[in-house]
């Protein structure tokens, strides 16, 4: 733990004025609270809007109503190839070639798809094995492909429990589930951060177990993307999803993304085909045979929502100026900060029960309340009334997720502030 951390809104102004990536925070429209600015810690559920984002949706509403079905060809960015627009500065985002990378659908309906290409089950080898406590997209999910081969998620589902304090999973409980179970497991389905305790894992060493094993490995980095520098395609891992309406700032229900390794790019694997995967060159043949477009593009079904990308293509230009170390730099010092606070003021009423290790965790930090539901839900709320703005879940933890893109060294020391007083009223 630093101790060159100070509790004083000196110090903490001091570290927002020498911030390098000070001027991103106004880029984005804060939400307002008793005639100033919220303290917005809940980058890690839904991202606050860019301000670019109103005039570029506007550009595009008065190409559809100058230009009606020309603006698939015509105007700055026509809609035909919209989608390629925002693929390399994903790529950038998330440490992938930018073939390996589509913008499409949503985080379920791309898993569902992933799925069908990557878990293919046998009589010997059927298992999925994810973590106790999924977010229930995922479990969702997994247990309606397990059925829908014919299995059952009794015998075909597996679930890795959490061996260390505060819910949190090591590599040693990874590695003896595989030992295990590995000859009939079909797939590692793993987060990249648990949505719960906001444990990071370390994607390459996963899926060169998993491989050793023989099994698949897909990842759902809903909490990850945007959020810690990834290197996707030299983890190996042979698929991922996301959505893209948290950390990637691109709205409510945003279009999610997908990953497919560049080994699978030509690959003849089962799926579900659509229109707008088939071979680009050839697509308006309009012939009766699927000819997938190689990389991920070849997954996409139907053809993209303009207006729905616009956000994401406006965020992703921030986080390509921004650049995605500076912003786990950032993010590592907003995150310490934040947990010296709790850790030196706080520890009578706070616990965080997210790692210690920084390389084991993103900006969120899970911070459960002691003395039990009740007194938690009250802070929650007390905070909410405040202007401190986190998330809940049950039962006793409050999420605070510090973005570094607009989230200063003030927001961290103004929860702090909230909790003591909190507790002197309390």
């Amino acid at each position: 733990m630093s101790t060159s951390y100070e509790a004083t809104a000196a110090w903490a102004q001091a570290r927002d004025a020498a911030d390098p990536l000070r001027a991103f925070r106004d880029e984005f429209l804060i939400p307002p609270h008793e005639g100033g600015e919220s303290h917005y810690f809940c980058g890690n559920s839904l991202g606050l809007q860019p301000r670019a984002v109103r005039e570029a949706i506007n550009v595009e509403l008065n190409y559809w109503g100058e230009l009606a079905v020309e603006g698939h060809f015509k105007g700055r960015l026509p809609w035909m190839d919209y989608h390629e627009f925002v693929r390399d500065h994903l790529a950038e985002v998330v440490g992938a070639q930018p073939e390996e990378v589509v913008a499409m659908n949503t985080l379920g309906v791309n898993l569902h798809l992933m799925m069908v290409s990557f878990y293919r089950p046998t009589p010997d080898r059927h298992a999925i094995l994810i973590e106790a406590g999924s977010f229930p997209t995922d479990r969702y999910a997994v247990e309606s492909q397990i059925r829908y081969h014919g299995f059952s998620p009794k015998l075909s589902l597996i679930e890795l429990q959490a061996d260390e304090p505060n819910g949190t999973i090591s590599m040693a409980a990874i590695e003896r589930a595989l030992a295990e179970h590995g000859s009939r497991i079909a797939l590692v389905m793993l987060p990249g951060v648990q949505y719960r305790t906001g444990q990071a894992f370390d994607l390459k060493a996963i899926t060169e177990l998993a491989h050793r094993h023989g099994c698949v490995v897909g990842f759902d980095l809903a909490h990850a993307v945007g959020n810690l520098p990834l290197q996707l395609h030299d983890s190996g891992a042979d698929f991922a999803i996301w959505c893209s309406y948290k950390y990637l700032n691109a709205g409510p229900g945003a279009v999610g993304g997908a990953f497919v390794h560049a080994r699978h790019a030509r690959a003849a694997l089962p799926r579900f085909a659509g229109w707008w995967g088939h071979d680009k060159t050839t697509r308006f043949q309009m012939g009766p045979e699927f000819v997938p477009t190689p990389g991920a593009d070849g997954w996409q079904l139907s053809n993209p929502p303009i207006l729905a990308l616009v956000p994401m293509r406006i965020s992703l230009e921030i986080f390509h100026r921004a650049g995605m170390q500076r912003l786990r730099e950032k993010s590592l010092q907003l995150t310490g900060y934040l947990e010296w606070l709790v850790q030196s003021q706080l520890a009578d009423v706070l616990e965080i029960v997210t790692p210690k290790n920084p390389a084991q965790r993103g900006a969120q930090l899970s911070i459960r309340v002691l003395g039990g539901r009740a007194q938690g839900r009250a802070l929650f709320e007390y905070l909410i009334d405040h202007g401190i703005i986190g998330d809940w879940r049950e039962p006793d933890v409050i999420r605070i997720s510090p973005a570094p893109l607009y989230n200063r060294f003030t927001d961290c020391l103004a929860f702090a502030e909230a909790v003591r007083q909190w507790k002197n009223t309390a």
